[in-house]
């Protein structure tokens, strides 16, 4: 089984960015189930994903596999009505790496950034920069695939 250990908060209101490479992401979900589980395909770039994960909280399970472009088209118009469209960026921080994103459409105005870590001791140690905003790793209402059947962005 593959581990994600992740916090993710939001970016603080009116805070610049930091420069870093962006994609663009179209994210659709397939299943979602209790107990964070969940079936995903994304399209990121070129590259193109269908990623399964289970559990909540900082440490969850998680097992991706690559699809090519067709397996994507097949799949994408079973994500009809759980969908995100964000603009990704990320943004080095020392030996850790921030993942930005920037919502659009229905979310447009949220930003959230999640930085992954080797183990649980490594997430714990780790300080925000200032441009960081309040955690929300155990927000329900800031899991993407909740965002991806959301009306409009959590109030923060």
């Amino acid at each position: 089984m593959g581990v994600e250990i992740e916090r993710k908060f939001l970016v603080r209101d009116g805070a610049e960015v930091p420069a870093g490479r962006e994609s663009e992401v179209r994210q659709g979900y397939l299943v979602t189930g209790p107990e964070g589980a969940e079936a995903r395909v994304r399209q990121q770039g070129d590259a193109c994903s269908l990623t399964v994960k289970r559990g909540t909280g900082l440490v969850r399970g998680e097992w991706e596999t690559p699809l090519d472009a067709g397996q994507f088209a097949a799949l994408w118009p079973a994500t009809e009505h759980a969908r995100i469209h964000k603009t990704r960026r990320i943004v080095p921080l020392g030996p850790d790496e921030a993942v930005v994103d920037t919502y659009h459409g229905r979310l447009a105005g949220l930003r959230t950034v999640e930085v992954e870590f080797a183990d649980p001791e490594r997430a714990a140690a780790f300080t925000p920069p200032p441009w960081f905003g309040p955690e929300v790793t155990d927000r329900p209402d800031l899991k993407n695939q909740r965002l991806a059947t959301a009306t409009a962005p959590p109030r923060a």
